[in-house]
């Protein structure tokens, strides 16, 4: 083995971003959410990076597998599964606590992403770690991460502008210093054709995806009714997060199956969604997930289901790039389509979306992403859309360079905070404008 690739160090440095008050079901974003920046460190020299969430939780993982991985080569990625479980059970022995249960569920960080167990949040922390070492890899090798996973099929990837429900600042401002944004509200029709505009015509979008579930369904049916009007022939996309009965789901399926390429998570679980897509017969609209199949023995029931047509990927729920190739090929194979699912992410995040994206042949439908909201970064320049699609990078690695003054900035920001907003709760976040909020049940409508 050659020792230069052997990791000898590792950097976990937990920040909070900036983040606009954009609604959902659950509530509306924080001033500012958490992420987790991992740095591995070769005995050469090379520096890797990979992003994922930041709340207690995935740092609680992050600590002991960052020990864990010392001296192991970037090469050996597949060892990082198995060492990621060791050090979580290690820690939990040496704390005199019995681990994780891997089956135990509950509801994940913001509603928004199904339902979680300790090996749903080991992957989320594995994804970081992979692309740090695959990004250092392809730094040594001088290779882009791309070329690691096999070479790129196209040159450059497309993406869907993220439209949502907002208020024109938080509650909150002044008391936190977040950046101030000139977008306004958006709290109707007229607001969300208004911020689609603004977005095509400065990324170049093509495709539009509505963040549901904040509104009586009617009012989200007229939205999007207004962004076919503006934009016709184009792409649209809405998504409830789980909002809706399986009687409403069906209902905004058949109002909507002529403007829709395809509804997201209109019920809550593979149970409501195979009611749904039963009863969509006729629509011919698909339905599309990423909270009840985000690994892969989720897959298994909603495809034998046919429950969803439509799986949006996301390398951090997946365990990385290479699992998230893996679930290409298995949507390949029964035919089902494949998107990618976006969080609130930095340019980190983006650019291994970006990768893995590019090599992917069954890439059916324009990725998702929150970047346009995110006025604030850790890389040194900022990615650019043009025509709504990032062009696929060929620089070693993942192409990118850590801003480490704005890091060090974000990090400070994190270590002033009282605890508050370390954790991701949008449920909190909208009681600072009603105090009365209580996160709803589902279905809501």
């Amino acid at each position: 083995m050659d020792t230069s690739l052997a990791i000898a160090e590792v950097h976990l440095t937990p920040i909070l971003i900036a983040d606009p008050p954009l609604l959902n079901t659950q509530g509306v974003h924080q001033p500012y959410t958490p992420r987790l920046i991992v740095e591995v460190v070769t005995r050469g020299g090379v520096t890797g990076v990979g992003e994922t969430y930041g709340d207690g939780e995935y740092l609680a993982l992050a600590r002991p597998l960052a020990d864990s991985v010392m001296g192991l080569p970037v090469t050996d990625v597949n060892r990082l599964f198995s060492l990621a479980e060791a050090a979580e059970c290690a820690a939990a022995g040496e704390q005199g606590e019995q681990g994780p249960d891997p089956a135990a569920a509950d509801v994940a960080a913001g509603g928004l992403r199904g339902v979680r167990n300790a090996a749903k949040l080991r992957l989320s922390v594995v994804s970081a770690f992979e692309v740090a070492c695959l990004d250092a890899l392809g730094k040594t090798l001088g290779l882009p991460v791309h070329t690691l996973l096999g070479g790129k099929v196209r040159d450059r990837v497309e993406y869907s502008a993220y439209l949502f429900y907002r208020w024109a600042a938080h509650p909150a401002r002044p008391a936190f210093e977040t950046p101030e944004d000139d977008w306004g509200a958006a709290l109707d029709p007229s607001g969300i054709v208004d911020q689609a505009r603004r977005f095509a015509d400065a990324y170049g979008f093509r495709s539009f995806k509505l963040k549901g579930g904040v509104f009586p369904p009617d009012e989200e049916i007229a939205a999007v009714r207004a962004l076919a009007a503006a934009f016709p022939g184009q792409p649209l996309r809405l998504d409830p997060n789980g909002a809706w009965s399986v009687e409403t789901s069906l209902r905004v399926a058949r109002e909507l199956r002529d403007v829709l390429e395809y509804l997201e998570d209109p019920a809550s679980g593979t149970d409501r969604m195979a009611e749904v897509a039963a009863g969509r017969a006729g629509t011919g609209l698909p339905l599309a997930t990423n909270m009840c199949v985000t690994t892969f023995p989720e897959i298994r029931e909603a495809f034998a289901r046919d429950a969803v047509q439509v799986v949006l990927s996301d390398h951090h729920y997946w365990g990385g790039l290479r699992n998230t190739r893996e679930l290409a090929a298995i949507c390949r194979t029964f035919g089902v389509g494949l998107s990618m699912h976006s969080n609130t992410h930095l340019g980190i995040s983006l650019a291994a979306m970006t990768h893995v994206a590019a090599t992917v042949p069954n890439l059916d439908y324009a990725c998702d992403t929150h970047y346009p909201w995110q006025t604030e970064d850790v890389i040194t320049r900022r990615h650019a859309f043009e025509d709504g699609c990032l062009t696929v990078p060929d620089a070693p690695g993942l192409g990118i360079e850590l801003d480490r003054p704005a890091l060090a900035a974000l990090h400070r920001r994190w270590l002033d905070d009282d605890g508050t907003l370390r954790e991701r709760d949008d449920a909190a976040a909208m009681r600072l404008a009603d105090p009365a909020w209580t996160t709803p049940a589902v279905p809501r409508w």
